[in-house]
């Protein structure tokens, strides 16, 4: 008879060794399996995709150091229950060998309340704090707590760490292997696990159950027709997550407001985080709008805080605004396209000396050896501009921004070719 405990959870691993993946931070000799081994660890912030083992990891070094350990979800706790928390940690003495560790799952939902009332236990030691989450912390952990933190960053799963786990379920997993599973194809497998592990394990088991008997061949063929069926587990539940957020921010790059709230819908629907939707909308009006239209960065911004201020659900309305405003916006990537090559021209030529005319003088020495010399103060000329060199020698003459085809930007053309003539003549 079939476990009902699911395969995911079954298959959780107890050790860092039985641990798949993640071995720049825990293989042989990596930073974090040291600390962990000598008992030397800092409170942690563990960020990654959903499904690449960050529950498990927490699970593991609590196990590993015999510390008590509690765990709390974002979702579902408050001060109170972080307050619980610390009491109990406090009863247990400063500083001791054996302080707790606090996992907070989606500590990116934390609000910022929240998350100020563990700044204290975690600065005197009296937790260790592992907090986990999707969302680049950054953004979504404030500063103090976060300058207490060592962040550790987890990928998604490779192809072989993937196949590795299908091959351990299927040996050791006491109902799997009582059956004759063949894995004849695991592209359609590997494809819609997306690099999570507990998503791979899920689609595995629902699979195994839907074509029953002891022998059991896995095929591409047989796995796609069983999800399709299957479909709307996975849509719900967010399992076309990195896929829907594609097709939502191609849609706005492509000038379909249509499609890009209809994206947008879908993962309204599916339970989708507001401020990660508003924070890519944010990334989308410089990246493919630009100077093509300033206002956008304007709306995005403001899209931003307001979502976070409201909240579903009436923050829908407000998202469903800016993304129909960008969508129908006209589109530049000359901005993206310019720091990038910037930035690749920075790498191929090094530190390039700043010219001595453009050089700071604070000092009488400097002045004396040139520096800020020959310099003209461009609000000193007529239309507060004077022609003069900005860039390094070696790299005058190169164009890293060219401006758009469209309206806004060849009034911008227009005006840098009136002011330096062929230099901005593209």
């Amino acid at each position: 008879m079939q476990n009902s405990i699911p395969l995911a959870e079954r298959m959780r691993p107890t050790s860092l060794d039985n641990y798949i993946g993640q071995k720049h931070i825990v293989g042989q000799g990596a930073i974090l399996r040291n600390a962990i081994e000598s008992n030397i660890l800092p409170s942690i912030i563990l960020w990654g995709p959903p499904g690449v083992g960050k529950t498990t990891l927490a699970n593991i070094i609590a196990h590993q150091l015999k510390r008590p350990f509690y765990a709390l979800s974002a979702i579902n706790s408050g001060v109170k229950d972080i307050r619980d928390v610390i009491d109990k940690a406090k009863s247990g003495g400063l500083f001791a060998q054996n302080n707790p560790i606090l996992f907070i799952d989606e500590i990116h939902r934390f609000s910022k309340s929240q998350q100020d009332s563990l700044l204290g236990a975690v600065e005197k030691g009296i937790i260790t704090l592992i907090g986990a989450t999707t969302e680049n912390p950054s953004f979504e952990v404030i500063s103090a707590l976060l300058s207490r933190c060592q962040v550790y960053i987890l990928k998604h799963l490779d192809k072989d760490d993937l196949l590795e786990m299908l091959s351990l379920a299927i040996k050791t997993d006491s109902f799997l292997k009582t059956k004759n599973i063949l894995l004849t194809e695991t592209e359609a497998l590997l494809r819609l696990s997306g690099g999570d592990g507990r998503k791979l394990l899920n689609i595995f088991e629902l699979v195994v159950n839907s074509i029953g008997g002891n022998t059991i061949e896995i095929t591409n063929e047989k796995v796609s027709h069983i999800i399709q069926q299957n479909i709307a587990l996975y849509d719900k539940a967010g399992e076309n997550h990195y896929d829907i957020i594609s097709a939502f921010i191609k849609s706005i790059r492509g000038s379909d407001p249509n499609a890009a709230v209809y994206w947008l819908a879908r993962m309204i629907e599916g339970g989708e985080d507001p401020s990660f939707i508003a924070r890519r909308l944010l990334i989308l009006a410089s990246e493919d709008i630009g100077n093509a239209n300033p206002t956008a960065l304007v709306i995005a911004n403001n899209c931003f805080q307001a979502v976070n201020v409201i909240g579903f659900p009436e923050s829908r309305i407000i998202l469903s605004q800016a993304v129909t405003y960008l969508a129908s916006s006209a589109k530049s990537n000359a901005s993206y396209m310019a720091i990038d090559t910037a930035l690749e021209t920075v790498r191929k030529t090094g530190d390039l000396p700043v010219p001595l005319h453009l050089r700071n003088a604070p000092t009488k020495l400097m002045k004396d050896i040139g520096y800020g010399k020959e310099y003209q103060y461009a609000h000193s000329y007529t239309n507060n501009f004077s022609e003069q060199e900005y860039l390094p020698e070696n790299i005058r003459g190169i164009k890293f921004y060219d401006p758009g085809n469209n309206a806004r930007e060849k009034e911008i053309r227009e005006y840098l070719k009136k002011l330096w003539g062929e230099k901005y003549n593209y």
